[in-house]
């Protein structure tokens, strides 16, 4: 797996400045009826250097700290240590996978190395700031293109 610390760190530390003093401003009062919100993110022409797993486990923590999330635990999907006959070579299917939970519910990353794109889904029973998560997210993977979706998941009234 190719490392570049140095220049993912300086990249990070100019996005940190630009997001500095930024924080979710989102209401933290949920309605009756809603249970969470999801935001699902498609992000594309992105830099594949990126996509390893120290990158991605500094993602989310900086994305909850933007957003107000506590993080708790992060788990990886990919081929670290899988031996090269059986590492995936598809475009749909090479790259890192990634859940992170969080008090509230969960992150979930998909990176596809060949195809420069990154699937990010964030749900969460406290809201957030959709678009500060997503501008941070196309900055962060250096993407050219992202397409958001934002879900209010509600409660089926029983009666």
């Amino acid at each position: 797996m190719k490392h570049s610390n140095i220049t993912s760190v300086a990249a990070q530390e100019v996005e940190n400045e630009r997001f500095q003093g930024l924080k979710s401003t989102a209401e933290t009062h949920v309605p009756p009826d809603v249970y969470g919100f999801e935001l699902l993110l498609d992000v594309h022409g992105c830099n594949a250097e990126l996509f390893n797993r120290a990158y991605i486990d500094q993602y989310f923590s900086d994305l909850c700290d933007l957003i107000g999330m506590q993080k708790c635990e992060v788990y990886f999907w990919d081929d670290v240590g899988v031996p090269e006959e059986d590492r995936q070579t598809l475009p749909h299917t090479k790259g890192t996978s990634a859940v992170c939970f969080i008090l509230t519910s969960s992150i979930v990353i998909h990176t596809l190395d060949l195809l420069r794109s990154v699937f990010v889904n964030i749900f969460s029973c406290r809201s957030f700031d959709p678009n500060l998560a997503a501008d941070f997210t196309q900055e962060r993977f250096a993407a050219t293109v992202i397409n958001k979706t934002f879900v209010e998941r509600t409660l089926q009234k029983q009666g």
